[in-house]
């Protein structure tokens, strides 16, 4: 008896592009209950960092918390691949506060595979999309390079660099979207026919080193934390790898002279290049060009893995020849013997202008078609993962036709990067920073699930779980504050307390909560000082570090949150103003030629999502206004 295997190729969403952005708008839709695919060039290489080992950072840390929040992947993945984690800024208030964590490549890779081969209703596939199947402006499914077409109601392209990418390594030019990986050829091109704007882009990446051949006696070691923190807010994830430090050292001015010998030669300088590049994650070369006085630049020696040989030389990324690059790392203490497993390239891609997209990521032109990730003018692993969930529940949502899922600016960072994308565009690739965000005190790293669980568990993205872990951490972080609120210390203890903490001492008995307002006073000191507070505490349970963390945090802080909340408030009337889809902005002559010629483009959902287009002043927000009350 024959077996005969039939497949059916038709889903609710395919998913173009196995990468940050990929991985978790596939595993949102389909654990919302879409019948998805995951087209990837190769199943080995699903979720590869790219770049460097490492999820997080400044603002990054936050997304990926909200990620988290919502029941998507990447912290969960980050956490059980973590080999150093830290809290960052912390000398810094709570809003600046960002965790970052150090992956094991290998196993972040093996645990986005098990992740998404693990998933109900999600398949994978391994091709290259080469066209999309588009019928009276509406996407209908994909055709691939081995000849299949796959039909679908919703498709989300993921594409990362590998539209139309080129590598470059001094002179050398290779044809792929990564080392190693061939690029994709035939979708800009259809897009472009359809109507859609396209552009170019550079990002880099710097040489990999051998670790036997590096002198780490000559370098600064950067251990991690060793406490209660992580990204994933579930309490049966946890980092269990052994911890590894990161080391520092520094480029000094025979480094740059090498590097200035060899500019002759360097694509970014010679014409080669002339796409955008990143201004906040420059190349080495880049930087003794812009920062010509600076004598020194910081260099970090991250590992690859436990079991790894590889380390990642974070700051040197470079598209010199490969000769020139090994002269100039050999200048550096404790790389005098550096031996390289490869050197550092540039990466020119096609990306299309995110102001051709809703904040659903749905694109304008073509119904049911979406756009996440480098695709869209970013970069980073979390500016890429905070898009494709929005776009994976987006895309989900249209397939079944519901209500669409969007973020504002005040309940995310992912909420402000996709309305700076939508409204902004980009002119170089867009990072995240904590100064992008108005109301960065209300979008803490802490509080993420406080903001964003409950809306996910409404639509069925974050499950029960999830939802009584929330539950019983604000009961008892309420339980808490109203201990704190209620317990009074005598005022000479108050006042020794104060004293030994270097605070102004007290004539009067205090509550808890006004000594931990004092900006001297830790939750810490108070535990250490107080036994009825510290056995109270002793009864929380799962979740006691947040929970502690988190009423400390709102304690000293209530007042600008509550000042925060209140501005926010009052901008969102604007965005309660909706604006017509088809409203003849050219025929408002009282609208200035920029405005009437940027609003006619980008089109924005309500007057707030008009306000923070660049070039439309408060008079033209006042002329829509009168017209809108008119």
């Amino acid at each position: 008896m024959i077996f005969k295997q039939i497949m059916d190729f038709t889903y609710d969403v395919i998913v173009v592009g196995a990468g940050h952005a990929g991985n978790e708008a596939a595993a949102a839709a389909a654990n919302l209950g879409s019948k998805t695919l995951l087209i990837t060039m190769d199943m080995n290489k699903i979720g590869q960092m790219s770049c460097n080992p490492a999820i997080g950072g400044i603002a990054k840390g936050q997304i990926v918390r909200e990620i988290d929040a919502m029941g998507g992947q990447l912290g969960i993945v980050t956490d059980k691949s973590a080999i150093q984690f830290r809290m960052l800024n912390r000398s810094k208030g709570p809003a600046m506060w960002s965790p970052r964590s150090q992956s094991d490549r290998k196993r972040f890779i093996e645990e986005w595979i098990n992740t998404l081969c693990t998933t109900p209703n999600l398949s994978l596939w391994q091709d290259i999309v080469t066209e999309l199947i588009v019928e009276n402006g509406e996407v209908r499914g994909v055709k691939t390079q081995l000849g299949a077409e796959m039909k679908a109601r919703c498709v989300v392209l993921t594409n990362g660099t590998f539209l139309n990418g080129l590598m470059h390594c001094g002179k050398a030019q290779i044809r792929g979207g990564r080392t190693g990986e061939p690029a994709s050829y035939g979708l800009t091109e259809q897009l472009k026919s359809i109507g859609f704007q396209a552009d170019r882009m550079k990002t880099g990446t710097p040489a990999r080193i051998d670790k036997r051949s590096i002198d780490f006696s000559k370098m600064l070691i950067q251990p991690g934390d060793d406490d209660f923190h992580k990204f994933s807010y579930l309490d049966t994830v946890s980092r269990k790898l052994k911890q590894m430090p990161c080391w520092i050292t520094y480029t000094n001015e025979r480094t740059h002279e090498e590097l200035r010998g060899g500019l002759k030669d360097s694509p970014l300088f010679n014409g080669q290049i002339q796409s955008i590049g990143p201004r906040y994650c420059p190349s080495i070369e880049t930087k003794i060009v812009t920062f010509a006085d600076k004598e020194q630049h910081q260099l970090f020696l991250e590992p690859e893995g436990v079991d790894s040989g590889e380390y990642y030389v974070n700051g040197f990324s470079s598209s010199l020849p490969m000769d020139v690059q090994i002269r100039a790392l050999h200048t550096i203490a404790g790389l005098e013997n550096a031996v390289l497993y490869r050197p550092g390239y540039a990466i020119e891609y096609d990306f299309f202008y995110p102001t051709q997209l809703k904040h659903t990521l749905e694109t304008k032109l073509v119904k049911n078609l979406f756009f996440a990730g480098q695709i869209n003018g970013t970069t980073g692993y979390e500016e890429a993962g905070g898009q494709g969930l929005v776009a994976g529940i987006n895309a989900h949502m249209n397939a079944h036709g519901l209500n669409p899922f969007t973020l504002a600016r005040d309940e995310a960072y992912i909420g402000v990067l996709i309305d700076d994308l939508v409204n902004k565009g980009v002119d170089e690739p867009y990072r995240m920073f904590t100064s992008r965000a108005e109301y960065r005190i209300l979008l803490r790293q802490d509080d993420a699930d406080k903001r964003l669980t409950e809306r996910a568990y409404e639509i069925g993205l974050a499950k029960s779980d999830r939802m009584e872990l929330l539950r019983t951490k604000i009961s008892e972080e309420n339980e808490l504050s109203e201990y704190l609120k209620q317990t009074r210390i005598k005022a000479e203890d108050a006042s020794q307390l104060l004293e030994s903490a270097g605070s102004a001492p007290t004539t009067r008995g205090m509550r808890l909560s006004e000594l931990l307002a004092r900006p001297e006073i830790s939750m810490k000191t108070l535990l250490d000082n107080h036994n009825g507070l510290r056995e109270f505490t002793d009864q929380i349970g799962r979740v006691r570090e947040e929970v502690l963390e988190s009423a400390e945090i709102m304690i000293k802080y209530q007042g600008y949150i509550d000042r925060e909340r209140q501005a926010a408030d009052k901008l969102h009337r604007l965005d309660q103003i909706k604006l017509a889809e088809d409203f003849d902005y050219n025929s408002l002559q009282s609208l200035s030629t920029e405005a009437r010629q940027k609003l006619s483009r980008i089109r924005p959902r309500t007057i707030g999502d008009a306000s923070r287009i660049p070039g439309v002043s408060p008079n033209d927000i006042s002329v829509l206004l009168v017209l809108l009350g008119r």
